[in-house]
């Protein structure tokens, strides 16, 4: 089995909503006709002018979209999207997922085959697309792209997927694929994910040295701060993906040694050639594995200290076997009597 994804970008969402269509959703969701009374109002009757230096237009109604940054956008938005996702999960019966980040969709599908990949998401793309045109909305083709994941060996032969008949371009699957800040490959190994933020942390550190003069430089306490506030949290973003359990680490454990002991370097001064751990204590810099295994399990204690109706326990979905056992006299566990 392997995974093809197909990703597309919705052009100018935030101006695009309709208000219409926004009130009528919020009219089928069973809101309190107060509410949907207030988002009517707020919506209607808007207008905008520019301004710039002594210059300033004329004003302009607004008959569509949400103002983007405002704070009811971001709910407005979600609700616009719910009833654009659940309609499209009813058609879209053969898929696997459909994933979507504010104007970013997703479309997941499983195969045995690439070329059954490629005709279950032309065939998906399809139907987004003529469900998004109802709804006021239009797709960047340029920003369409597709990938494939699998675990097979050899030389990786896929066919492209045409989207020529749909307006969109002929789409070739590429060798690494940068979604939301992470950089996936064919087999998942993050390689490219972790030569890319830790070649970042390294010029990070590199044009930290301007922040000197002539006269003094950083000290090495300055220059510790630095590393660890600035630039460490970058070289360890989303490092979930690669370090789980029974995940191999060499790869990233190699090309992480080799990023601290540059960084260890520049603190302390030292020689090239001086030892790793040695110049770790002295720049007190704690080795990079302990450091990971000590985010891991502190990231793993943030989850459960979140609400009981958090979205991420829904994505965690614990088995009750591995639920730890509940005291007797917990409240939750008692009766009225008791």
């Amino acid at each position: 089995m392997s995974t093809s994804t197909l990703i597309f970008d919705i052009s100018q969402f935030f101006p695009s909503l309709n208000h219409q269509l926004l009130s009528l959703i919020l009219k089928k969701a069973d809101f309190d006709s107060c509410i949907v009374q207030f988002f009517s109002n707020y919506l209607v009757n808007r207008s905008m002018y520019y301004v710039w230096n002594n210059f300033s237009s004329h004003f302009v109604d607004i008959n569509i979209g949400v103002g983007q940054g405002l704070a009811l956008s971001s709910i407005l938005l979600a609700l616009y999207l719910a009833s654009f996702l659940h309609i499209l999960k009813k058609h879209l019966k053969n898929l696997n997922l459909q994933v979507s980040f504010f104007d970013n969709g997703l479309l997941i599908t499983q195969s045995k085959s690439f070329e059954s990949s490629n005709s279950c998401l032309y065939c998906s793309y399809n139907v987004a697309l003529n469900l998004l045109t109802k709804f006021g909305l239009l797709v960047k083709h340029l920003k369409t792209e597709v990938f494939h994941f699998s675990r097979l060996h050899g030389v990786f032969n896929s066919s492209p997927l045409d989207l020529s008949p749909l307006g969109g371009p002929i789409l070739s699957p590429k060798d690494s694929w940068s979604y939301l800040g992470f950089i996936f490959d064919r087999k998942l190994s993050f390689h490219n994910h972790i030569n890319f933020y830790a070649n970042k942390v390294i010029s990070t550190v590199k044009c930290m040295k301007i922040l000197g003069n002539s006269t003094r430089d950083l000290n090495p306490y300055q220059k510790h701060l630095l590393y660890r506030s600035c630039a460490l949290p970058i070289t360890l973003y989303s490092f979930q993906l690669w370090h789980y359990n029974k995940a191999p680490l060499f790869y990233p454990s190699r090309i992480l040694n080799k990023m601290q002991r540059k960084v260890a370097l520049w603190i302390v001064n030292a020689f090239k050639m001086s030892p790793l751990m040695g110049i770790e204590a002295i720049a007190s810099l704690i080795p990079i594995n302990l450091h990971l295994q000590k985010i891991e399990g502190r990231s793993q204690l943030r989850a459960h200290s979140l609400l009981p109706n958090h979205i991420i326990h829904s994505l965690m979905s614990p088995s009750p076997e591995s639920l730890p056992p509940q005291h007797a006299l917990l409240l939750n566990t008692l009766t009225k009597r008791q």
